[in-house]
């Protein structure tokens, strides 16, 4: 096999996804370890929702991230941040759902929705061959 054929650009294509989505929400992650979640605990309690969720974030900011990077249980990693940005656009976001930023005419939730989308395409993809994972389960 050629490193030119499709399988090997699919898999660089996913390793390249991982690598967006695991990396970028780190930092997401990372700045909540510092600066804590405390703040989460007004939107939940708004909703009627439970305060200790809020350290939920630490599981899809930090642990989903660096399992994602690994390429281990890829696709059970990748909902989990799925559903953390669902939960930033509900929580915190849904007033600009339909709004359009007044700096650079971007959309009101763009970066949520893209770390939303693309987790979902790690969910359907999977890890791709180059991930620690070799068991290939259907998590990976």
């Amino acid at each position: 096999m050629s490193f030119f054929s499709s399988t090997t650009f699919e898999d660089i294509g996913k390793l390249l996804i991982r690598l967006a989505v695991g990396g970028l929400i780190l930092f997401h992650g990372f700045f909540k370890m510092v600066h804590g979640v405390e703040w989460i605990k007004d939107p939940l309690s708004a909703l009627g929702l439970p305060g200790v969720l809020a350290y939920g974030t630490y599981i899809a900011e930090v642990a989903a991230p660096i399992v994602i990077l690994l390429g281990f249980r890829v696709r059970f990693a990748a909902l989990v941040v799925a559903f953390d940005m669902v939960m930033a656009i509900v929580l915190v976001l849904r007033q600009n759902i339909f709004a359009v930023k007044q700096a650079g005419g971007g959309w009101g939730i763009e970066l949520e929705a893209f770390f939303l989308l693309a987790s979902l395409a790690l969910f359907f993809t999977g890890a791709g061959k180059y991930s620690v994972s070799k068991a290939h389960s259907m998590w990976d």
